[in-house]
């Protein structure tokens, strides 16, 4: 029989190391204390059963304390992810920017992306961006990242100067409601000029100089149908930068659509990715010829997520799988909390399945 007092500090200590995991991101760690304090109480009342039970004369080995520690987590919490959700999912349906945090919370998901159209038009109507992060962290909701289309890349000077000065409104913006991370995709360009690439990296070095002013950093993006489609393009400019904050927004879909490898995608530095967008696509129709709106679920399609979710992970991934969709079928056949649900569920089996096949 295992000693009392040290199969008691066995738990409390296994019980903290969770809690501490469960806490890793900036805003989770600024919750109440409150619930902190709650959290203690637990491990006090688990420790007190443990204690009961030995003096009853139950004898414990080591496994039996993995089981009785960790037996009422849920898969969600074994994941070295968060699994969110970007709010593209469920924006045919036109909802407030209040409802689309409570319905992504009430569906599971760790942290949620917003879309800055959708806060704007909340701050418009007279809400705040301080009442919004209440919101955020008393529904436990990490804000992974801005979606944002802020024209900082153009060819034309004029404009470009426009598009960094919407850029840095929408950074301090961000980081009010607690945010840390932004996107910024490339537009305005059909291709990318091979002879200019030390231009683009000037180009996103300007913005990266903003993060240290407004603390939120742009992750440059990668769109499989844009100019900027290739993971090496993306690469090259965010390393040649130089700049510490320097990253990018990848997605399964966009990968394969921009007819990029797998077999080099965990040559990237994937603890330097905050969020990493996730989706399927189908086999048909062709590679060349699909659509924003043909992704569908996680698992309902042919990426390859046993492979490389396995990859990311010991590349160093351990961001957010944010899931990303624009399926017009789905939004016409479920309501909100159905593909919310479904969501969640599908891309928590995905994850789940990967990571119990990786060596």
């Amino acid at each position: 029989m295992i000693n009392i007092f040290y199969l008691s500090v066995m738990v409390m200590q296994s019980l903290i190391q969770n809690m501490e995991k469960y806490q890793n991101h900036k805003i989770l760690k600024e919750k109440n204390m409150s619930n902190i304090k709650f959290s203690r109480r637990k491990m006090l009342g688990n420790s007190c059963l443990v204690l009961i039970g030995a003096m009853g004369s139950y004898a414990f080995n080591s496994s039996d304390v993995s089981v009785l520690t960790l037996g009422k987590s849920n898969d969600k919490k074994k994941l070295p992810f968060r699994i969110s959700l970007n709010t593209s999912t469920i924006s045919a349906y036109k909802l407030s920017v209040e409802k689309q945090i409570d319905l992504v919370a009430d569906a599971g998901f760790d942290g949620i992306e917003l879309w800055v159209r959708d806060v704007t038009a909340y701050l418009n109507e007279g809400g705040t961006c301080e009442s919004l992060q209440k919101r955020l962290m008393s529904r436990n909701l990490v804000l992974e990242n801005m979606i944002g289309f802020a024209p900082w890349f153009s060819e034309d000077t004029d404009a470009r100067a426009k598009g960094i000065e919407q850029l840095h409104q929408e950074m301090i913006m961000t980081a009010k409601l607690g945010g840390e991370y932004i996107a910024a995709p490339i537009q305005g360009l059909k291709t990318l000029d091979k002879l200019k690439f030390d231009d683009y990296t000037q180009r996103y070095r300007n913005i990266l100089q903003q993060a240290d002013q407004t603390g939120v950093t742009p992750i440059i993006e990668l769109w499989g149908a844009g100019a900027l489609n290739q993971l090496a393009d993306c690469a090259q400019i965010v390393i040649s930068t130089g700049h510490p904050k320097a990253s990018m927004l990848l997605d399964f879909y966009h990968l394969y659509r921009g007819n990029n490898s797998w077999n080099t995608l965990d040559c990237i530095n994937a603890h330097r990715l905050p969020v990493f967008h996730i989706n399927d696509y189908p086999a048909s129709p062709a590679r060349e010829q699909l659509k924003d709106s043909d992704r569908v679920f996680p698992g309902d399609g042919i990426c390859p997520f046993n492979e490389l979710i396995p990859k990311l992970y010991n590349a160093g991934f351990r961001g957010a799988f944010s899931v990303e969709l624009f399926n017009k079928n789905y939004w016409a056949t479920m309501d909100a909390p159905t593909i919310l649900k479904t969501s969640y569920e599908k891309t928590c089996r995905v994850i789940n399945d990967a990571m119990s096949n990786k060596s």
